[in-house]
C-alpha cells in the first residue's frame, strides 16, 4: 500500500469506527487524510473496498494479539479463554464496542466486501475457540466453543454503555472451560 493508501486506511478508520461507516462519505475520507478524492477512488476502487480494507487491517491487528495472548499462556485450559485477556488490552482503545459487529449492522448485505470481511472474524474466532477447547481436551470442543463466543460478543456488545461485565464474564469463560476439560488436562494446568 502507498502512503497516501495507509493514509486513507487510518483517516478511514478513526471516521468509520467514530462515527459509523455509512454516516462517512469519501469527501470526509478524502479531507481527514489529505488526499483528493481521485486519489481515494484510485487507491480503493469504492468506499466499499475502502471498508473492507479498513476492516481487514483491523482484523489482522486483533487476530495478532490473540495469537500473543494465547502463545504466553502457561497451559491450553489457560489458552482456551486468552481471547478475553486480548479484550482486556483491545478495549483500551476501542471504545464503541466492536467494529465488526457494528459494520454487520451497518451494511447487511452479504454480498458486500465488508460483510464477509466482518463475518470471516467472526467464524475465524469460533473456530479458534474450538480449536483452543480441543487442545485444552475439553468434552465438546464445539458447543463450549459457541458459548464462549456468545460470552465473548455479549461483552463487544455492552462496552459502549456503562457496564463494565469483562471481568465477569471472563471468570464465566474460565469456569465453562474447567468443566468441560478433562481431569488430565486440568492437572497440567
Amino acid at each position: 500500500m502507498t502512503p497516501a493508501g495507509r493514509r486513507i486506511v487510518a483517516a478511514a478508520e478513526e471516521l468509520f469506527y467514530n462515527r459509523g461507516i455509512t454516516a462517512v462519505g469519501v469527501d470526509l475520507i478524502a479531507e481527514h487524510s489529505g488526499v483528493t478524492k481521485r486519489t481515494l477512488y484510485n487507491q480503493f476502487g469504492s468506499k466499499d473496498h475502502l471498508v473492507a480494507t479498513y476492516l481487514a487491517e483491523r482484523d489482522q491487528r486483533w487476530r495478532s494479539l490473540v495469537r500473543a495472548t494465547v502463545d504466553a499462556c502457561d497451559g491450553p485450559v489457560d489458552a482456551a479463554t486468552a481471547p478475553f485477556d486480548a479484550l482486556r488490552t483491545w478495549n483500551e482503545t476501542n471504545t464503541r464496542g466492536c467494529a465488526f459487529i457494528n459494520a454487520l449492522a451497518e451494511l447487511p448485505d452479504p454480498s458486500h466486501p465488508a460483510y464477509r470481511v466482518a463475518a470471516n472474524q467472526k467464524r475465524w474466532l469460533l473456530n479458534l475457540f474450538k480449536e483452543l477447547a480441543t487442545a485444552a481436551g475439553c468434552s465438546d470442543p464445539a458447543t463450549l466453543a459457541t458459548q464462549l463466543l456468545v460470552l465473548h460478543e455479549g461483552v463487544l456488545a455492552t462496552r459502549p454503555l456503562p457496564l463494565d461485565v469483562l471481568s465477569e464474564s471472563t471468570d464465566l469463560a474460565r469456569a465453562l472451560v474447567r468443566a468441560s476439560a478433562l481431569p488430565r488436562q486440568q492437572e497440567g494446568n
